[in-house]
């Protein structure tokens, strides 16, 4: 994680996902649409979960999805996953996007969110996490 004066906001967590949105990824207004930058978060996290869990896994929460600011086309999205909590079958994942537009040094957060996932077997059966 870089180091921000105090008052410049930083990205939590490690960096998972870094992507440039096509305007195959544009909503009507050519902005990148909200489904597909919640689709990459989904991504991101699924892999920490799936790692942490040591194998399958299935999404069965977002508890919140706080969007900020549209994403310009052109811009890079980085994605940043950090672990909140373990359960006892469930793993809950705080995802922040955050995008720097091509003609700036500035970044933003755009897209806050926190995914709940549970652990399941070969047969979609909930497991425990393993620890």
């Amino acid at each position: 994680m870089e180091k921000t004066e105090d008052n410049q906001p930083s990205p939590e967590g490690n960096l998972t996902l870094k992507l440039l949105p096509t305007r195959a990824d544009c909503n009507i207004h050519g902005d990148i649409s909200g489904g597909w930058v919640v689709g990459q978060m989904d991504h991101a996290a699924e892999s920490d979960a799936s790692r942490i869990a040591q194998g399958r896994i299935a999404n069965v929460a977002m508890e919140s999805v706080v969007f900020m600011s549209p994403i310009r086309l052109g811009a890079e999205v980085c994605i940043y996953t950090r672990l909140l909590e373990i359960g006892t079958s469930s793993i809950r994942i705080a995802v922040e996007a955050w995008t720097r537009n091509p003609t700036e040094e500035k970044r933003r957060k755009v897209v806050d969110a926190v995914f709940v996932y549970v652990a399941i077997d070969g047969t979609g059966r909930i497991r425990k996490v393993p620890r």
